[in-house]
């Protein structure tokens, strides 16, 4: 393997230790399987970061096998306020994670297999990436019935979406990665995968919904291990390669240096939401307060994650206007996050008059602004 010549010595050693039958080989050619033994999803794309950027692929290809805990993860260009319920995620302490290739949406956790699939740019091809898990998956189970598809999905019985595909591309180097359902939880993924947001109106590239299957479901016998065994094993055959997994672990600075820092990237507001491509959110709802129902109207424009323009039409003398537009103001430039705005309305209520009945509409307004992010 090749990567920057002051770094192989550390990583031929560091892995020959974890795998001495394989370990991160000299040779500068054929190919090599890696798989994580991390179940933390900023430190597994993290480690696709630092692949592409340090690997040098030019007569070599890769294959990254990774699972992470519960988590949804973006395409680079997509709006989470769109795509997934983020107030649901935080109820169930599900990681949102932004990837740094493009495609759509999607719901991660200990039941889906993620594969990345590396090669020089020019050798691109993620329609054979594809054929060879369909290939490792009939070499399984002959019965299954899989496919791939012209928008580059694997589908099971004809309609079911099994795997989904998002890449890359380098300038001289590219991946391709892909999942695998194999047993993941379907009640969450539909459900955090369902955007409770209205008015939201955006130009980011939205996720296109499809229906999915577990291929556990297909054949309860079929376990993870199986699966990725089979996968290997097909890899190494078209690749030419030992089948033998070289195992990594994403926080070795050793094995992967400035890995730190590229996970602690990922892990941001500012990559994570700040990145959300401008988007704007008209909406109207109802207030019931007492024995009547009020009419709200929020207009708000986000750009860059924050709130570049606001407005909040009230009924009058509901609120002193003084008081709205000091609200108003104080969002104006703060992220559009649910903490943040909760810190501002916490602020301001402490220089409101002492009254109850201010404070209660203040804190019931409010309420109902935050929960539109």
């Amino acid at each position: 393997m090749v990567v920057q010549s002051s770094l192989k010595n550390c990583l031929q050693l560091s892995c020959v230790l974890r795998t001495p039958k394989a370990g991160f080989r000299s040779t500068t050619s054929g190919g090599l399987i890696i798989q994580s033994i991390s179940n933390d999803v900023y430190q597994n794309l993290a480690v696709e970061d630092w692949i592409h950027d340090h690997m040098n692929l030019e007569n070599r290809q890769v294959l990254f096998l990774w699972r992470n805990s519960p988590a949804v993860v973006i395409g680079r260009h997509q709006n989470p306020w769109q795509e997934c319920n983020l107030r649901l995620l935080r109820q169930k302490n599900i990681k949102l994670a932004r990837r740094r290739s493009g495609g759509g949406t999607v719901y991660h956790d200990l039941g889906n297999i993620n594969l990345t699939f590396f090669t020089s740019r020019k050798k691109y091809e993620r329609m054979e990436n594809l054929k060879l898990v369909v290939k490792a998956l009939k070499a399984l189970r002959p019965q299954l019935d899989v496919h791939v598809t012209d928008r580059y999905d694997i589908l099971l019985d004809g309609q079911y979406k099994i795997s989904g595909t998002a890449a890359k591309l380098g300038r001289t180097t590219a991946y391709h990665h892909c999942t695998l359902l194999y047993n993941a939880d379907k009640f969450v993924l539909s459900s955090v995968l369902r955007s409770p947001y209205k008015g939201l109106k955006s130009n980011a590239t939205p996720s296109v919904p499809a229906s999915v299957k577990n291929l556990f479901e297909e054949d309860p016998s079929l376990t993870c291990e199986m699966l990725l065994d089979a996968i290997v094993e097909e890899y190494a055959v078209q690749h030419q390669t030992d089948h033998h997994i070289t195992l990594i672990n994403p926080a070795d600075e050793t094995v992967l240096p400035g890995i730190t820092n590229k996970t602690k990237e990922l892990q941001t507001w500012e990559w994570v939401y700040g990145k959300t491509p401008k988007f704007s959110v008209s909406t109207c709802f109802n207030m019931a307060y007492k024995d009547s129902i009020l009419d709200i109207k929020v207009d708000l424009d986000v750009k860059h994650g924050r709130i570049e323009l606001c407005n909040i039409d009230l009924p009058e003398q509901w609120l002193p206007p003084a008081l709205c537009s000091e609200l108003v103001k104080s969002l104006t430039g703060s992220k559009f996050c649910p903490n943040e705005t909760t810190a501002l309305a916490a602020t301001l209520l402490r220089v409101c008059p002492q009254d109850d009945e201010l404070h209660s509409r203040w804190n019931l307004l409010c309420e109902n602004v935050i929960m539109l992010m």
